[in-house]
């Protein structure tokens, strides 16, 4: 599987020199924890909710100062058609919980760790689901006569 298939799509992007203020109401507005920084479409950095609270608020920058000064660059990226185990050895390796996805130079995703982390518990749900309701459909009772119990007894 390739890491398009679980990114979050489309990429949350403001272009460079955007103040602070709006970077923030973007993020509400799509909830988003982080956004990614373009110029001429072209990506120049990231930024996340994190960096807006230890970088801008820590050290009381304005509100209409530019994305650009808290903003990560260069960035860490994954190519669009990369496979997720490439994914988490870039995750592991870089130790964020976020990495903008490319198509060439353009920005179509970004994949976070809670992408991956779902991906995995709708793994193991279409996994254990046929195992699931066969225990709903034949619930379990004593064991039979003569038998042993799953506990040892």
């Amino acid at each position: 599987m390739n890491v398009s298939q679980p990114m979050s799509r489309p990429a949350v992007s403001v272009p460079t020199g955007t103040p602070l203020g709006q970077v923030a109401r973007e993020m509400a507005a799509y909830g988003v924890g982080s956004v990614v920084v373009t110029e001429g479409g072209a990506l120049r950095g990231i930024v996340t909710d994190r960096d807006l609270a230890l970088s801008a608020l820590a050290r009381r920058l304005d509100p209409d100062e530019a994305v650009d000064a808290v903003m990560t660059s260069p960035v860490i990226t994954l190519d669009a058609d990369d496979d997720v185990q490439t994914a988490y050895r870039t995750f592991r390796r870089a130790g964020v919980r976020r990495l903008p996805v490319l198509d060439g130079p353009r920005v179509v995703g970004v994949l976070t760790v809670d992408d991956l982390l779902m991906d995995v518990f709708q793994r193991l749900a279409d996994l254990l689901g046929p195992v699931a309701w066969s225990v709903l459909e034949e619930p379990p009772g004593p064991p039979a006569a003569g038998t042993a119990s799953r506990t040892g007894g």
